[in-house]
């Protein structure tokens, strides 16, 4: 949701950090690089709402012309496009607000955070076949409170559409449940509690790092928190705060890691409230520069929850593609847009 414009402090979630962080003004000190989308979304199907939220990117290792993105429309359920943005499936089921995934050759385990239930959060799962179909594999309970963000871990070693695999859910209070799932016989899916952090005020977007497990949640009023979960005794650490020497105007929506082969790995986040996204060095957590996107052959993005990046070789995408939820696509409704990540590369001079 868009930020309220107001400077406030607000306390810290755990006394080890101590003092508090600053609510930002709306302003910052690095301008951000103007970069253009190749393509976009058939809009969501729920018109004239906040609906579009969340993507994730599958990767068909087989034959990339065929990789598929699936979005979320939080009103209604799960959407599956081509690259070429057309619709190849739709799965009408419910309020569903970040979407994951895993993949492997033949697919991929997709999960979403379930908020139907206001009261109690769950996790709801699905198989995406190669042909791009989802078939719903039931929902696992995620704890009490409404479900918000979700992320996999994609450090551990793991099967995808199979076997175990352990999940971050990201509830609206701020609270952080680690969940191993493991798949049952029938191909429904349990959840066994491992570990939970709590954040000081409403969080949603997260993601991990597949080099060493670390997990990354925006507090969407405060910034974004690191949690090493290699170790038993981890413990949320400040990465970035809103603001202006972090490039970060509230509210911090989606996460996204870009691990590349030949280069430095990234940490980008959605600045929604000046309508830009803010790229970060993932060893020191520098920031090393901000972008938006701007009004090309489709437009541009503004208001932006979900964001997601695949880095690697995609038809029409050869250096990766970065995919972007548009809060405002007038006349329309909400969809996302895809850009070239060599774009952004470029335009920001990164490596």
């Amino acid at each position: 949701m868009a930020p309220a414009w107001r400077k406030s402090c607000v306390a810290a979630a755990f006394t080890l950090l101590g003092g508090c962080a600053a609510v930002g003004d709306g302003m910052v000190s690095l301008p951000a690089v103007s970069v253009t989308a190749s393509g976009e979304t058939t809009p969501v199907g729920t018109v004239n709402a906040d609906a579009a939220d969340d993507p994730a990117i599958w990767r068909n290792p087989a034959n990339p012309a065929n990789s598929l993105i699936v979005g979320t429309d939080k009103k209604a359920g799960l959407y599956v496009y081509g690259l070429d943005g057309a619709v190849r499936d739709f799965v009408a089921a419910g309020e569903l607000n970040n979407v994951d995934l895993a993949g492997n050759a033949d697919g991929a385990l997709v999960v979403a955070s379930d908020r139907t239930d206001p009261a109690n959060s769950h996790v709801a799962m699905f198989q995406l076949s190669a042909e791009g179909t989802l078939t719903p594999q039931g929902r696992i309970a995620s704890g009490p409170g409404e479900a918000y963000g979700l992320c996999l871990q994609r450090h551990r070693s793991q099967d995808g559409a199979g076997g175990s695999q352990v999940i971050y859910a990201a509830i609206k209070d701020g609270t952080v449940r680690e969940l191993r799932i493991d798949r049952q016989a029938g191909g429904t899916w349990q959840g066994t509690p491992l570990r939970s952090w709590k954040i000081a005020t409403q969080i949603e977007g997260c993601v991990t790092n597949p080099r060493n497990g670390d997990l990354f949640i925006g507090e969407e009023n405060v910034g974004i928190w690191r949690i090493q979960t290699s170790l038993a005794n981890a413990e949320p650490e400040l990465f970035a705060s809103v603001g202006e020497q972090d490039g970060l105007v509230a509210d911090v929506e989606g996460l996204a890691f870009a691990a590349q082969e030949n280069g430095p790995d990234y940490l980008i986040a959605s600045s929604q409230g000046d309508n830009a996204y803010a790229v970060f060095h993932i060893n020191d957590g520098a920031l090393v520069g901000r972008f938006r996107i701007a009004d090309g052959i489709v437009d541009g993005t503004s208001e932006t929850d979900g964001i997601e990046v695949s880095i690697g070789d995609l038809p029409g995408f050869p250096g990766g593609l970065f995919v972007a939820q548009d809060g405002d696509n007038s006349p329309s409704g909400q969809n996302f847009k895809l850009v070239s990540w060599d774009a952004i590369v470029s335009g920001m001079g990164l490596r």
